[in-house]
């Protein structure tokens, strides 16, 4: 028989039997053996090394850093909006009173109200951030005018959750204000008055426009922009990111110069 000595302990092996590796052994292969276990079976290794371990131009700066935050604020909006959702009633009768309970009684209710409401204002003035580096920095140009089209369509879903947002606490000026903007929607050449009316859930403001406002603010718009987010990091992944212009005019002026000195 073999003897086997482990820290602390001594085990004698009966013929045949295998020596069996420390728990903590065990316990520091599990994670890698179970991220192989999925990998073998989703493939997503390609992809995350594709993210993780791509090229990045010189130059690169905190300004490339605008559309990690939108994306961030994007999580964080819509993680506080799970939770609002489950305290919110999106009835007329009811709508202002939860909130009301949100911001007053629940535990904790009014920080992740607060940052639901100033994490809003905050994505659209990250994504207006964003998309004017992306327009001075010439990232919309050959071979990426896909993305930056991909980029207005997020934009305007930005404001559309905004703007259906901006109804739900349901108090006189979130009432009015959607009664403006949607009168100044419907003015709008030839789709505007339908817009209007499918905004309303009918010709005038009625009981159905709340929940058609909730509806679209819970569940069409964040599934659209998470879809609109995935197409824009798998075109950011495979067309790269684009280096500053006035990297871009030093490089171009150095091989100017190198060009003359061969010459």
């Amino acid at each position: 028989m073999t003897k086997i000595t482990m820290p602390g302990k001594k085990k004698v092996l009966k013929p045949g039997e295998e020596a069996q590796p420390p728990a903590t052994e065990v316990i520091k292969q599990t994670p890698s053996e179970v991220a192989a276990w999925v990998d073998e079976r989703v493939g997503a290794s390609g992809l995350l090394r594709g993210m993780l371990y791509r090229k990045v131009p010189r130059g690169t700066n905190w300004y490339h850093t605008l559309g990690s935050a939108t994306l961030f604020v994007f999580t964080m909006q819509a993680l506080t909006g799970v939770f609002l959702a489950m305290y919110y009633d999106p009835s007329p009768a009811s709508a202002y009173e939860s909130i009301k309970y949100i911001t007053e009684d629940l535990f904790l209710g009014q920080f992740v109200r607060g940052l639901h409401r100033w994490g809003s204002t905050l994505m659209v003035i990250l994504v207006f951030l964003h998309m004017g580096r992306t327009f001075i920095f010439g990232a919309y140009k050959y071979p990426r005018e896909l993305n930056w089209l991909v980029g207005v369509v997020l934009l305007v879903l930005t404001m559309v959750m905004g703007f259906t947002g901006y109804l739900l606490p349901f108090d006189q000026r979130a009432f009015w204000a959607t009664i403006v903007g949607v009168n100044i929607n419907g003015t709008a050449p030839l789709l505007g008055p339908y817009m209007s009316d499918f905004l309303l859930a009918g010709a005038d403001f009625g009981e159905s426009t709340l929940s058609r406002f909730y509806a679209i603010h819970m569940l069409v718009v964040p599934g659209l922009i998470a879809a609109m987010i995935g197409a824009h990091l798998y075109l950011v992944v495979k067309m790269g990111t684009t280096a500053p212009p006035w990297l871009k005019a030093k490089m171009k002026r150095e091989l100017i110069e190198e060009k003359i000195d061969a010459s």
